[in-house]
């Protein structure tokens, strides 16, 4: 949750990006001066919501079991496409840049599976959360998961104006859109911890 919201170095780093009008994977695009810090943050972030899923508590068999399995390697899927994401960068970045191009193909699609492993996750781990046939079972995920998944969703939404010749402003609710997804992170760790406190009791 800290490392994928590691942007807010660029309140201290001579980035010379405006965090109001910039996406944040434009701080790793290739010509940009840190982008081997952000990029290798973003890898790290990865590899640690990797392990989790690798470490992910058996607890019992509860009905939804089946849902968050598939939660469960949707959010692989993010972890894999957030790699691919670095992996494929941005050549340069447009919003200092404007004869860097909006939409470079690669580095969008995998963007876009970040989203779609994100989104579809979140949708289903908070299915898991409250089909638990009256059983209590991830409590915190399933309190607040689905509004941070409704803003979540808003927020993602309210960045895409620039891929449709619109651009400026998207670079806040982006950035609102990471601080979302840090506490999603912290809501499913909190429910997984409880699961494997149980499990053990």
């Amino acid at each position: 949750a800290v490392l994928y919201n590691a942007w807010v170095l660029e309140a201290v780093l001579p980035t010379g990006l405006d965090p109001r009008h910039s996406y944040v994977s434009e701080l790793y695009a290739a010509d940009q001066p840190f982008h081997l810090l952000f990029g290798g943050v973003e890898i790290l972030t990865a590899l640690l919501v990797a392990t989790g899923i690798l470490a992910w508590p058996p607890g019992a068999r509860l009905p939804g079991d089946r849902t968050a399995t598939a939660g469960r390697w949707a959010l692989g899927v993010f972890a894999l496409a957030s790699v691919a994401d670095v992996i494929v960068p941005m050549r340069c970045a447009p919003s200092v840049n404007h004869a860097c191009e909006m939409v470079n193909p690669w580095h969008t699609a995998t963007s876009a599976l970040v989203h779609a492993g994100l989104f579809v996750s979140m949708g289903l781990l908070v299915a898991a959360a409250v089909a638990r046939g009256g059983r209590t079972r991830w409590p915190p995920l399933r309190r607040r998961g689905p509004w941070v998944l409704a803003a979540a969703l808003l927020t993602a939404l309210a960045t895409v104006g620039p891929l449709f010749g619109r651009p400026g402003w998207h670079g806040l609710p982006q950035r609102a859109h990471l601080v979302l997804v840090g506490v999603w992170l912290v809501l499913l760790a909190a429910s997984l911890r409880a699961e494997h406190r149980t499990a053990r009791e």
